[in-house]
């Protein structure tokens, strides 16, 4: 048995309404019962594969060594899409092989297994619910320490899904709205680190036929009810309102494109 953190996150599209989620932890509980079990979130927008795998990317590096990561975001649950566990930068991924996992599978020594073998499934496996039946239970199994090489053969053709980047062009930096948050935020694919390519700012920011000011600090840089451009929490541009939602206020959604320019 390998030594595992004992963790197991959870990131799907099911909403916390139904009782999907819950039936994925009665897995995980039967059998690891000390299992630690992490809410990543459960509203990614349905079937939105590029979002899951956006956020994955986010928040997988802040976990320890050893952590499993279940990412069900499916809509092809049922198919000839493959179940996949995969071992990358000391941690563990459980999804389908649909591009949810992008992120870990685009890194260097990475390791992919089929996951088929019936000892590490339920007995009776429906054909809409594999987060329950088939990646719920390979991640309690491989919390608890059973090798990824049991699960399956490895496998080299995984899915990868380029994640829009952000690009640089003519003294312009050129990214796209990924996500809105809860707060009605528009998260972007344009990291901090970009900012140094079109020069020492301040940093004007436009989109849509938009104009958003320069770039911020903080929320009460600008009165409430103002909009807002700032580097979010996760070290990327982030368009907000406030004290109220920039999505509401502004109509923006994800795939709206986003331009930053240097004033100096």
């Amino acid at each position: 048995m390998e030594r595992r953190s004992g963790i197991v996150t959870l990131t799907t599209d099911f909403g916390t309404r139904d009782a999907y989620v819950g039936a994925m932890k009665g897995v995980l509980c039967s059998i690891l019962p000390e299992v630690s079990i992490v809410d990543i979130t459960h509203e990614i927008r349905p079937q939105k594969i590029i979002e899951a795998a956006y956020l994955l990317s986010t928040v997988y590096p802040w976990f320890p060594p050893g952590t499993v990561h279940v990412v069900v975001v499916d809509p092809g649950v049922g198919t000839k899409r493959r179940p996949l566990a995969v071992s990358a930068d000391g941690q563990l991924f459980v999804g389908p092989d649909n591009g949810v996992l992008s992120a870990p599978l685009s890194g260097r020594g990475v390791v992919a297994h089929l996951i088929e073998e019936v000892d590490y499934e339920l007995p009776e496996r429906s054909d809409t619910f594999h987060g329950r039946d088939v990646f719920a239970p390979a991640a309690g199994h491989l919390a608890s320490g059973v090798s990824i090489e049991r699960l399956g053969p490895r496998v080299e053709d995984f899915l990868i899904e380029e994640l829009p980047r952000a690009v640089v062009a003519d003294g312009c930096i050129c990214g796209e709205v990924l996500r809105i948050d809860r707060f009605g935020n528009a998260l972007t694919n344009i990291p901090r680190s970009m900012l140094i390519e079109i020069g020492s700012g301040p940093y004007h920011v436009t989109g849509a036929d938009r104009d958003y000011g320069i770039l911020q600090r903080v929320f009460q840089d600008v009165p409430e009810g103002e909009t807002i451009a700032l580097i979010g929490g996760d070290g990327r541009v982030e368009i907000a309102v406030n004290g109220d939602s920039a999505a509401t206020e502004l109509g923006l959604e994800p795939g709206d494109k986003i331009e930053i320019r240097g004033t100096s």
